[in-house]
């Protein structure tokens, strides 16, 4: 069974997927991938490379972050643009990925864009959400970036709302409770 963890940034979702994998399970972090691959993978640089121009990668041959995000964070069609050649290889990486996990009853596939595209990876959605004020400490203090920074990441990504509706399972992550017992309960679930 393949399990997607969404939620917004700042929200907890890649702790609540460690969770999982101090349990067993195997996680496949999207964002992880998604960078490792845009710094390997031949095919994206080159598409990377069209879209931004040459100063999208830095001597080094590093993809130049700081310039792509300023980018895209400014002008979601550029981000869409971006997320339209990088989705399909992360998946084709999330298939071998998949493949090599065959034997585990549990695969976890952690991602804040799950409900942003038009692919279906998984068998049940848990989205993890928090409140606004906690995210926007969380992500100011692990990133470094300004309030209004986080605000507009927040505004471009789906709403709370939307990953309650489309969720199996909910994780509430307001800074008080135990996420532990509640991976816990869940995993239960998914295993019977």
């Amino acid at each position: 069974m393949i399990v997607a963890i969404t939620g917004g940034i700042g929200s907890g979702k890649t702790f609540v997927a460690e969770i999982f994998a101090s349990l067993g399970c195997p996680i496949y972090i999207a964002d992880d991938h998604a960078k490792a691959l845009m710094n390997t993978n031949e095919h994206l640089i080159s598409d990377i490379k069209k879209l931004f121009g040459p100063k999208s990668y830095n001597n080094d041959g590093s993809l130049n972050r700081e310039l792509i995000a300023n980018l895209v964070f400014k002008n979601s069609a550029l981000l869409g643009q971006l997320n339209k050649i990088v989705h399909p290889r992360v998946y084709e990486d999330f298939t071998i990925f998949c493949k090599n996990h065959a034997e585990s009853p549990v695969i976890v596939y952690e991602s804040a864009l799950v409900l942003s595209t038009n692919k279906r990876v998984y068998d049940k959605l848990i989205g993890v959400i928090a409140p606004k004020y906690i995210r926007l400490k969380r992500v100011m203090s692990r990133d470094g970036l300004s309030e209004i920074e986080v605000e507009n990441r927040i505004e471009k990504q789906v709403s709370d709302q939307r990953i309650i509706e489309a969720s199996d399972y909910l994780i509430e992550n307001d800074g008080k409770t135990d996420l532990k017992p509640q991976v816990i309960k869940i995993l239960d679930l998914l295993k019977n």
